[in-house]
């Protein structure tokens, strides 16, 4: 071989091992749930009446969260935290979909997430089912969910708090414990934009 054929063919082998080569880590605030074998697709009922696939949003980072409408405080207070997210995201956060999934089908209908879903910001979607649908669903993502008695006849429902995030080819990638600062959020999406 030539001195120039072999210097072509180095730099052939050169370039071959780089395509080999690892993507860039990934650093997040979050857990990384990147291995984790549970959180397949889904198809549930979303506010505006219509079924949602949860391959419906690749090409978005996902922020999937289960709670539901009458919830007192952790609820109400982990929408806030993606509204503040959103904020921070910027022009980012039109690449995020942030999916409510209500562990309460008997009240919450398409048409009350409708009314509490996009009070906290207008791209949010708020999906149910029939009580089995979002059964398997938060069984998939190992989501424990439990009805309590109220003295007053009404209920309240006890349940898993954290959130998780998805990257834009629809893989999970990132556990959000409940209370995570809306930067650490911001941030691990950020990181699954890139």
């Amino acid at each position: 071989m030539k001195p120039f054929g072999k210097l072509l063919a180095v730099a052939a082998l050169a370039i071959s091992l780089l395509a080999c080569t690892p993507a860039e880590t990934l650093s997040f605030k979050g857990t990384d749930i990147s291995t984790a074998d549970f959180g397949k697709p889904f198809t549930l009922t979303g506010q505006d009446g219509k079924p949602h696939h949860l391959a419906d949003y690749q090409g978005k980072a996902v922020a999937l969260f289960f709670g539901y409408t009458h919830c007192p405080d952790i609820c109400p207070t982990t929408m806030l935290e993606y509204q503040q997210v959103m904020k921070q995201l910027g022009k980012d956060s039109d690449r995020v979909q942030v999916l409510f999934v209500s562990i309460d089908p008997q009240r919450d209908t398409p048409q009350v997430l409708a009314g509490y879903v996009p009070f906290f910001d207008k791209r949010f979607m708020g999906l149910t089912g029939s009580p089995a649908q979002v059964q398997a669903v938060a069984s998939q993502y190992k989501i424990v969910a439990q009805r309590q008695a109220r003295q007053d006849g009404g209920y309240t429902m006890d349940h898993s708090a954290g959130s998780y995030l998805f990257d834009t080819k629809g893989q999970l990638r990132v556990y959000v414990p409940y209370g995570t600062p809306a930067a650490d959020i911001a941030h691990d999406l950020q990181q699954l934009l890139r």
